[in-house]
């Protein structure tokens, strides 16, 4: 699949799942990341969703977070930004998406003062300049047409001195196009890790568990794009990162003072 069809693919299949899953049984939108060395400690409540909790986890430790304003482009169903408001102690915490249903479903399922959801297009974001401490992005940036435009509004938001924290996948051909994107942004690539290794343990430790929830919600005739989207063991998605023909790269990036 080239780039473009990925995009739509992915866009196609996050508003889908917005739509069907009404009762929150999809709480996170991500891969995973198994880390057997350093597992995080979580609530009993919250061991269903280890593996992508630990992806944010590793994501948002990039830096100290705890009482800073951090925003999240492409929050999803707010797994995430819930998660990390609740380990990491953030002063405010935002999350954006560009699907409507997703942001009505954050606002009806977390309620606190402290953290909201707003929909927004992350390559025209509403939020003054240097709104904000840190911006994270998880797994999102593969569906967005122009990463060009998406990064001068991260540099836009971004406070001086503050922090990018980055983690998506790519095709193998597509990598150096995005570290030149990463390159040209403006902001300063302070460190750089290939976690694909890591992700594909997620998804292989995770597969009966995303098989049961695609059975649960989803309709058998849709069964097959669903396992490819999911990642599911014997998909081409699951071996596409298995063959390493798509990567999964973390990036913490700073906006000069």
């Amino acid at each position: 699949m080239n780039s473009f069809l990925m995009r739509i693919f992915f866009r196609i299949w996050y508003w889908y799942i917005s739509t069907l899953d009404k009762n929150g049984e999809v709480m996170f939108m991500n891969y995973g990341y198994a880390d057997n060395e350093q597992p995080i400690t979580l609530k009993v409540s919250d061991e269903k969703n280890r593996y992508s909790a630990q992806l944010y986890h590793l994501v948002a430790t990039g830096v100290d977070i705890s009482g800073k304003d951090i925003l999240e482009v492409g929050a999803g169903r707010g797994g995430g930004l819930d998660y990390l408001f609740r380990y990491l102690h953030p002063g405010s915490a935002t999350g954006i998406d560009l699907n409507e249903k997703a942001v009505q479903f954050c606002n009806r399922r977390y309620q606190n003062e402290s953290i909201k959801f707003l929909q927004a297009d992350a390559e025209n974001l509403s939020f003054e300049d240097c709104s904000f401490d840190v911006l994270l992005n998880v797994e999102s940036s593969h569906g967005y047409p122009h990463m060009d435009k998406f990064l001068a509004q991260v540099h836009r938001v971004l406070k001086p001195g503050g922090y990018f924290l980055f983690a998506d996948f790519r095709l193998q051909e597509d990598i150096k196009t995005l570290k030149a994107q990463l390159g040209s942004s403006n902001l300063i690539i302070i460190r750089e890790k290939n976690i694909t290794d890591h992700v594909f343990e997620a998804l292989t430790k995770t597969t009966n568990e995303r098989l049961s929830l695609i059975q649960k919600l989803v309709p058998t005739f849709l069964h097959g794009i669903a396992k490819k989207f999911a990642a599911i063991q014997g998909s081409s998605m699951f071996e596409a990162f298995a063959n390493h023909q798509y990567e999964y790269l973390y990036f913490v990036l700073k906006k000069p003072e």
